[in-house]
C-alpha cells in the first residue's frame, strides 16, 4: 500500500509544472512567461494596443506552461491554440478576414480628398525593402541562414502590417511564421513607443506646429467607386495581391454602399473581434521558448525594429519635401502614419502634433497616408509573392 502511494506521489510530482521548469531548458519557459506578463502590463496598465497585446500575451503564457500541450500536437489530439493556429494562420484565412474587417471600419475619404497622401503611404513602405536587404546581409553571420523566401517574408514586417506579414510568410517561408508574426504584431502594438522619438528627431518645432487646410467633402458616389476602382486596378496590374486587396475593398464597399448594414456591422464588430482573439492567441503561442529563444529570431526582431524605423523616417522625410514643394502646407508628422498600423499610427501623428500645438488637429489628415499604407503594404506583398519565387527559380 505504501509503495503504491509513493508511486502515485512520484507521478503527481512528475506531472506538475514545477518539474518542467526545473528540467533542462525549463528556464526558457519561465523567461517567456515573464515576457508574457510584461506584455500584459503594457496592454493593461500603459494601454499600448490592448486588443492586440493582451491576446498575444495570454497565448505566450499558455504556450509556455510545461506539460500543458496547449499549443502542441496535431489533429485530433492538438491543444486548442494549435488548432486555431493550423486553421487560421497556416492557411492564411485569418489575415484575409482581418482585412475584410479593416475595410469595413476604414473611411477612405481623407485619401480621396487629398490623393497626394498616397505618396506618403508608398514612402513608408521603404522599410519593407530595407528589411529584405538586411535579412540577406544577416545570412553572412554564422548560425543565421535566410534565403530569398525568408528575406521576403521578413521584409513585410517593415510595413507594420501583421495580417499581411502572416499572409506572405505562410506562402513563402511557413517555418518562420511564428517569429515573423510575433515581430510584426509586437511592433504594431508598440507604435506609440517607437515612432515619436523618430518623428521628433526629424522635424523642427515649427514644422510640428504646421496647420493643414480643411479637407474637402467627399461624396457618397466617390466612396462607392473608390474600392471598385482599386480592385479593378489590382486585378489588371497585380493579381497576386487580389486576396488581400479584394477582402479590404469588399469590406469597405459593404460599409459605403449603405444597403447591407447588417453585413458591414458584422464585419466591423463580431467578425473582427472574434478573429482578433483567435489570431492574438495563435501568434502568442509561437513565443514558446524552444522556438523563440534563438539567434535567427533575435535577428528577425532586430530587422523588424530597423525596418519600422526606416519606414517611419521615409514617410516623415517625404512629407517634409512635399511641404517645401506644395502650395498648401503639409505637416511632416503625418508622413509617419504611412505605415500600415491603422489607426494607431494616425493617432500617434495627431498626438505629437497636439503636443506642439494643442489646437492642431491632424487626425483626419493623418488617416490619408495611414489607409494608403494599408493598400501599399498589400501591393508590396503582391510584388514579393510574384517576384521572389521567380528570382529563386532563376538562382537555382
Amino acid at each position: 500500500m505504501g509503495t503504491i502511494l509513493l508511486e502515485g506521489l512520484k507521478n503527481l510530482w512528475a506531472s506538475t509544472g514545477l518539474i518542467g521548469f526545473l528540467a533542462p531548458g525549463g528556464w526558457g519557459n519561465a523567461v517567456m512567461i515573464l515576457v508574457g506578463f510584461l506584455l500584459l502590463y503594457l496592454g493593461i496598465k500603459k494601454g499600448f494596443e490592448p486588443l492586440l497585446l493582451i491576446p498575444i500575451a495570454m497565448g505566450c503564457i499558455l504556450s509556455n506552461i510545461p506539460g500543458a500541450g496547449i499549443a502542441e500536437g496535431s489533429y485530433p489530439d492538438a491543444g486548442f491554440i494549435k488548432l486555431l493556429y493550423d486553421a487560421g494562420i497556416e492557411s492564411g484565412l485569418f489575415p484575409i478576414l482581418i482585412f475584410m474587417g479593416v475595410g469595413a471600419m476604414t473611411d477612405f475619404g481623407p485619401l480621396i480628398a487629398n490623393p497626394k497622401t498616397l505618396l506618403l503611404g508608398a514612402a513608408a513602405q521603404l522599410g519593407i525593402f530595407t528589411a529584405l536587404i538586411g535579412a540577406l546581409l544577416l545570412s553572412y553571420i554564422p548560425g543565421i541562414n535566410f534565403n530569398l523566401f525568408v528575406a521576403g517574408s521578413i521584409g513585410i514586417i517593415g510595413g507594420a502590417d501583421g495580417p499581411t506579414a502572416i499572409y506572405v510568410t505562410s506562402r513563402l517561408a511557413p517555418e518562420y511564421l511564428g517569429s515573423i508574426a510575433v515581430a510584426a504584431y509586437s511592433y504594431m502594438a508598440l507604435v506609440p513607443i517607437i515612432q515619436p522619438p523618430i518623428m521628433r528627431a526629424l522635424t523642427t518645432e515649427a514644422e510640428r506646429k504646421i496647420k493643414m487646410e480643411q479637407l474637402r467633402p467627399v461624396s457618397k458616389l466617390e466612396k462607392i467607386v473608390f474600392p471598385l476602382l482599386v480592385l479593378t486596378m489590382c486585378a489588371i496590374l497585380l493579381p497576386s495581391a487580389a486576396p488581400l486587396i479584394g477582402a479590404l475593398m469588399f469590406g469597405n464597399l459593404a460599409k459605403e454602399c449603405g444597403v447591407i448594414n447588417r453585413l458591414s456591422d458584422t464585419m466591423q464588430n463580431a467578425l473582427m473581434n472574434t478573429v482578433t482573439i483567435f489570431l492574438g492567441l495563435s501568434v502568442g503561442s509561437k513565443m514558446a521558448a524552444s522556438k523563440f529563444l534563438n539567434l535567427e529570431t533575435l535577428g528577425i526582431l532586430l530587422l523588424g525594429m530597423i525596418a519600422f524605423g526606416v519606414g517611419t523616417a521615409g514617410g516623415v522625410l517625404l512629407a517634409k519635401l512635399m511641404n517645401k514643394l506644395s502650395k498648401s502646407p503639409i505637416n511632416p508628422l503625418i508622413g509617419s502614419a504611412g505605415v500600415s498600423a491603422v489607426p494607431m499610427a494616425a493617432r500617434v501623428s495627431s498626438k505629437e502634433g497636439q503636443k506642439a500645438d494643442p489646437q492642431n488637429f491632424l487626425l483626419m489628415h493623418a488617416m490619408g497616408p495611414n489607409v494608403s499604407g494599408v493598400i501599399g503594404s498589400a501591393v508590396a506583398a503582391g510584388v514579393l509573392l510574384s517576384v521572389v519565387p521567380s528570382m529563386m527559380a532563376a538562382f537555382v
